[in-house]
């Protein structure tokens, strides 16, 4: 398996987006789950915030990818139904998937579409989380209208994915989507996270091809309790599409890769390829949360970071300074 070329050892070693410890903002606490892409010649970072009470999504933007603004809240607390009420973590927005193009937004039936998970209790991931869809016409991506109710959910899932759904996935190819979501088979307590798919020809109605996880975890190894946040793209170098995700086990989280031909079967890489920093770094506790993206001769891999909050922090989750920052495949300048 030749993955040099996905490699990212040079880390930024900085926050790129934090959050904002001003009350009655959505990232209070924290940001999180970031998702790159290309519109309207800028970089944009989807993202969620976290506010003591639930996830909110927004967006940011830059011309270098190392400097970023925000832009603004997209998917407000409290702007669809009651069980997306408390927040909604906006994890997929429809993009090209060539690893090498940009990440180039895409429109299908003349719309932008973002798919969202909500937890129907308050504070940090509480009860079992839904999938919920949304699209978008106005071209600064500020005015999105919802389905209404959830478009996929663990009520109709296998075992191992009961205690609900976390991040999604979307990708487009020969006019299928492929959904790759990760999922717990228990609410409350010591769970399992793995990998599953599921596939649709309309965003709306999905059919899982198999009752077991596509990326399961490997008993005993780096991942063997975490196999989770897919994130997809066709890697033409190799002919072969790759997952980047992290994983939960006898380390700290990390980020791994799985390899397929066909979307459907999956193998791993057994070592994880981007780990956590030591003590006092940026990524002392968690190196997880892939978003990726290539530009100028360079992978880009953002993810969230974690360590113990520090005094001066920009904000506080609960003990732990939680933001998100990047590597990239070759040394900054």
């Amino acid at each position: 398996m030749n993955i040099e070329h996905l490699i990212t050892p040079y880390k930024l070693g900085r926050p790129v987006l934090t959050g904002s410890g001003k009350e009655g903002t959505y990232n209070l606490c924290a940001v999180d789950c970031p998702v790159l892409f290309t519109h309207n010649g800028k970089f944009m970072m989807m993202h969620v915030g976290f506010d003591g009470t639930g996830y909110q999504t927004a967006l940011a933007e830059s011309d270098d990818l190392v400097s970023w603004r925000e832009k603004g809240v997209i998917l407000r607390r409290g702007a669809n139904m009651k069980w997306d009420s408390v927040g909604m973590a906006g994890t997929a927005i429809l993009m090209e998937k060539d690893l090498y193009g940009g990440n180039r937004l895409i429109k299908w039936q003349g719309k932008y579409w973002i798919m969202y998970h909500a937890y129907p209790g308050e504070g940090y991931e509480a009860g079992s989380a839904e999938v919920g869809l949304a699209w978008c016409e106005d071209e600064e991506l500020m005015d999105w209208h919802f389905v209404g109710e959830p478009v996929f959910s663990w009520k109709q899932g296998a075992a191992w994915e009961r205690g609900g759904l976390y991040k999604t996935d979307l990708t487009m190819h020969d006019g299928i989507f492929y959904l790759f979501y990760n999922a717990k088979d228990h609410e409350t307590g010591s769970w399992t996270e793995q990998t599953g798919m599921a596939v649709s020809e309309d965003l709306i109605h999905w059919e899982r091809p198999f009752d077991c996880p596509v990326v399961p975890v490997t008993k005993g190894a780096w991942d063997s309790k975490f196999a989770s946040d897919p994130q997809v793209y066709w890697d033409g170098k190799e002919q072969q599409w790759v997952m980047f995700y992290f994983g939960l086990g006898n380390l700290s989280a990390c980020e791994g890769l799985a390899v397929s031909k066909d979307l459907y079967h999956w193998t791993k890489f057994p070592a994880p390829i981007l780990t956590i920093g030591g003590r006092r770094e940026l990524d002392s506790i968690y190196a997880h949360k892939p978003g990726i993206i290539y530009h100028d001769g360079a992978l880009y891999h953002f993810y969230c970071a974690c360590r113990p909050h520090m005094e001066g922090d920009p904000c506080d989750n609960g003990g732990e300074f939680r933001c998100i920052t990047a590597a990239r495949s070759e040394p900054w300048e």
